[in-house]
């Protein structure tokens, strides 16, 4: 009969038999297997989340720059700058150009009195014959004189050194009176744009 042993002894038997501790080692390193895995996937979705928002807000933060950048430079407002700015150039340019012009015109009325400067200087001071026999020197100083006072512009000497020591600048047109006191260390040039400049 099948059942002629004692079924005891035939459990006993088969568990010899069959060694099931290997597959319970493999099972269990398989669980802890998974569990670490399981670990590392929640690790890696924490982190991909912290980055997702991370990037999340710098997206805002350049979007919020972008909008601002765009509402403070529009289209209408560069358009204006760019008329105020051309209007400013063409204002520069006529002003040069005007100043270009005066000094033309100041220019030539200097050639025109240092023309007639040259004709008093050979006329004399009043034009005699006795004038003519003066000091070249004293005639000289005498009709730059007169020349400056016809101009509105009376010259001093210092009484200390016999230099030119001041000059009164008269200008009739605009009802102005300077008073230049006049130092060696500027040249005559500089005093002689000053007088045309004050003219």
């Amino acid at each position: 009969m099948l059942l002629a042993e004692d079924p005891a002894t035939l459990i006993h038997h088969t568990i010899n038999n069959f060694n099931i501790q290997p597959d319970k080692l493999a099972v269990s390193r398989i669980a802890e297997s998974l569990s670490t895995l399981q670990q590392a996937r929640e690790l890696h979705v924490r982190d991909s989340d912290s980055t997702l928002k991370r990037l999340a807000r710098q997206l805002n933060t350049i979007n919020a720059q972008h909008d601002e950048l765009m509402s403070s430079h529009s289209s209408a407002d560069h358009a204006s700058t760019i008329a105020r700015l051309d209007t400013h150039k063409f204002r520069v340019a006529k002003a040069a150009s005007d100043a270009e012009m005066e000094a033309e015109r100041l220019a030539q009325q200097a050639a025109d009195l240092a023309a007639r400067l040259q004709e008093l200087e050979l006329q004399g001071v009043d034009g005699s014959e006795e004038s003519r026999r003066r000091d070249p020197v004293d005639d000289e100083v005498l009709l730059r004189l007169k020349v400056y006072r016809s101009l509105g512009i009376e010259i001093e000497r210092d009484e200390k050194d016999g230099e030119w020591a001041r000059a009164v600048v008269r200008n009739d047109r605009k009802g102005d009176v300077h008073v230049v006191n006049m130092d060696k260390k500027f040249s005559r040039y500089f005093y002689a744009n000053y007088f045309w400049q004050t003219l």
